[in-house]
């Protein structure tokens, strides 16, 4: 394929970590790689300063709730519409907020092809606008339908998404193209027992753990309540990971008398995700509301067993490399009882389905869709 010229927009960016952010840039980087460019609109963030790739900061307002989101401006200078935008290939928006109305706005107005990447269930997430939570879920499931319907594609990263938008009311092409993780960066990880010692694990004790942004939607009190109920003292937690329900859940574990079997360990350093994956006798996600579940194919890559709560989404993941239980206290609790013990078999079917979530197949599968809709007049 001729060299792109790709617009991203996005909602959030550098310096959150979160999965959508991890999407968007492994993309980003996964196609520069590829000889195309891509440039990143995403809001401003105050004190932070750009460290590398052509980012573009549009101006935003802090949001009067605990979010890592900001309130976007739509606004772009005239030099960068003209220097940059009219001469894209395509746009790909990763929100149906304020960057993608944008996004549209432009691919409208300059003839080229607009693509979505459906990342988030917004109906999950109503618990953080202050209005009714019914009528909240309603209002993001109408917006989620209308601006996927205006897109001349939509990315759905698992099969089960698709058929969840297509209940919503969603009619425009959908294509499934996984997000993609650097299976060798998190394939190098290896067992550490000093880390695990570290973490509160002794010899003979099982470790869990836990990498996600802690907030409610995650469902991280779960398994506190599955620690406690399972009454094993030999069981250890470790939850990698900040937000703003960070503080409740220290509580929590307080309350249930589980601060020496649970280590809370902050946002941990991405060189230092794969020993840690590979250290846990289990990696445990309690959440149903993600879309794929970046953090779950990380560990899988690393060789970990997975417990995961039971939706078509993280069945899909796993396949065959980990297990799905009831997203209830006592599924969980009855499922770190029954951990087995790694061994070669378990770790190469663990990264054998970590495989299939590789950056180059992700690369690979964006560039046929993209050829697919795009203008012969539009490729450099």
């Amino acid at each position: 394929m001729e060299r792109l010229r790709i617009g991203f927009f996005t909602e959030i960016y550098r310096p959150v970590v979160n999965g959508v952010v991890a999407s968007v840039e492994t993309l980003a980087d996964g196609l520069r790689a590829r000889g195309h460019q891509v440039c990143c609109f995403a809001p401003h963030i105050p004190g932070y300063a750009e460290t590398d790739g052509p980012v573009f900061r549009i101006p935003s307002l802090p949001l009067p709730m605990r979010t890592p989101y900001r309130l976007t401006l739509p606004l772009v200078s005239r030099r960068d519409v003209k220097a940059i935008i009219e001469r894209l290939s395509l746009v790909h928006v990763h929100s149906p907020f304020v960057t993608g109305w944008m996004g549209l706005r432009y691919a409208r107005r300059y003839g080229m092809p607009l693509i979505f990447t459906y990342h988030t269930q917004l109906e999950a997430y109503a618990h953080y606008v202050p209005f009714e939570p019914k009528a909240t879920r309603f209002a993001a499931s109408q917006l989620t339908r209308t601006f996927a319907n205006l897109a001349d594609a939509v990315v759905v990263p698992t099969p089960a998404m698709r058929v969840h938008l297509r209940e919503l009311g969603v009619r425009t092409r959908i294509e499934v193209v996984p997000s993609g993780i650097d299976v060798a960066h998190f394939g190098a990880g290896r067992r550490d027992e000093a880390l695990r010692r570290h973490l509160g694990a002794g010899e003979g004790d099982r470790l869990l753990l836990c990498v996600c942004r802690l907030a409610k939607e995650k469902n991280v009190q779960l398994l506190l309540e599955a620690l406690a109920r399972s009454n094993d003292s030999s069981l250890k937690l470790a939850v990698a990971g900040d937000g703003p329900v960070r503080g409740e859940l220290e509580e929590q574990a307080r309350r249930y008398g589980l601060v020496g079997r649970t280590r809370f360990l902050g946002i941990v350093a991405r060189d230092a995700l794969p020993d840690l994956y590979a250290s846990a006798d289990a990696f445990v996600m309690p959440s149903t509301t993600e879309t794929q579940g970046l953090v779950q194919v990380e560990a899988l890559a690393a060789g970990a067993y997975v417990i995961a709560a039971d939706t078509p989404q993280n069945r899909e993941v796993l396949g065959p490399a980990g297990i799905t239980v009831a997203p209830s206290a006592e599924a969980f609790a009855h499922a770190f009882g029954a951990i087995p013990p790694a061994n070669q078999a378990s770790v190469a079917t663990a990264r054998h389905a970590a495989e299939r979530f590789s950056v180059g197949r992700q690369i690979e599968g964006m560039l046929a869709l993209y050829a697919s809709v795009m203008q012969p007049a539009r490729i450099a």
